[in-house]
């Protein structure tokens, strides 16, 4: 079994926690929206530069895309930009915990458009892990009050996340289904490729939205690129290894393993910034951990 997929997924996660944590930093001098737009702003022309470093003067070849590959790719970055809209206006609503936990029910629906979309199901061993990380999240995320959220499912928070859930999961999906319908070149080489013209597509959409609804999103984007940059830089390094992850492996047991990224943010809060956690974040971090232990190896 290949298993390069996995410290690639791991230090995507990391990448990731931390893009997060300087954009969250960003919104200290630009709105949310703008914060948001920075990941795709200076993330692209770091990526167009590295396919055209590898695809120029390294000399690989670079794949041959379908038709279908620019349909796939086109959908899967409106879906994850219609998902981060959407997964933003749960926080909105005042929901922050609320919103988080229901869009990680992207662990089982992104195992169900996987079946549906590649054929590629889960095993039942699979789906068993696969549910085990979704109460570990939800009950890390929520910090033990699971039961108060289940009762607030109907709510508009939830609902948003909810539906952030499931364009992420289609998006993750669609990644690896563009990937694969390009010729049979190397992995990385393939990922790059798709992530290159999602990026594009995606700055190109966020900038046109932004042009006509407030221009001064985008005049506060370019004004911030000292802060901004960094996070350009783990943004592409987190999007790479996600991208290359799932052209290596079923999408359904990247993203789970992913979700160890709630665990590195928890242990980040108690061995650096000497946060204090009760008894059920220890147990909801071990639940994860057993889940993705088992979707890894049975999945």
């Amino acid at each position: 079994m290949d298993t390069l997929w996995i410290p690639i997924t791991l230090a995507a996660a990391t990448f990731q926690v931390l893009r997060t944590s300087r954009q969250h930093q960003l919104r200290s001098v630009l709105s949310t929206t703008a914060a948001g737009f920075v990941r795709y702003l200076y993330a692209t022309p770091l990526v167009i530069g590295m396919a055209v470093l590898i695809f120029g003067p390294l000399g690989h070849q670079l794949p041959a895309a379908p038709r279908r590959f620019w349909l796939i790719i086109t959908a899967a970055g409106l879906t994850q930009i219609f998902g981060t809209v959407a997964l933003l206006t749960a926080f909105k609503l005042r929901d922050f915990s609320i919103g988080t936990v229901y869009s990680k029910s992207e662990v089982l629906l992104v195992g169900v458009v996987s079946a549906f979309g590649l054929g590629e199901p889960l095993t039942a061993a699979g789906w068993a892990g696969a549910g085990i990380v979704t109460v570990g999240v939800a009950w890390l995320a929520s910090r033990g009050s699971i039961v108060a959220l289940l009762r607030r499912a109907g709510d508009r928070a939830a609902l948003a996340g909810i539906a952030a859930a499931g364009s992420f999961a289609v998006a993750a999906v669609g990644i690896r289904g563009a990937a694969l319908s390009l010729s049979t070149a190397p992995a990385f080489d393939r990922a790059l490729v798709t992530l290159t013209v999602m990026l594009t597509i995606q700055t190109i959409g966020n900038g046109v939205y932004f042009a006509i609804t407030d221009r001064r999103e985008i005049t506060a984007a370019l004004g911030a690129w000292r802060d901004a940059i960094p996070v350009g830089v783990l943004s592409l390094l987190g999007s790479i290894g996600w991208a290359w992850a799932v052209t290596l492996e079923n999408a359904a047991k990247v993203r789970t393993l992913g979700q160890v990224e709630l665990v590195i943010v928890f242990l980040i809060g108690k061995f650096w910034l000497h946060e204090r956690h009760n008894t059920s974040e220890y147990l909801a971090s071990a639940l994860v951990l057993i889940g993705v232990t088992v979707v890894t190896m049975f999945g």
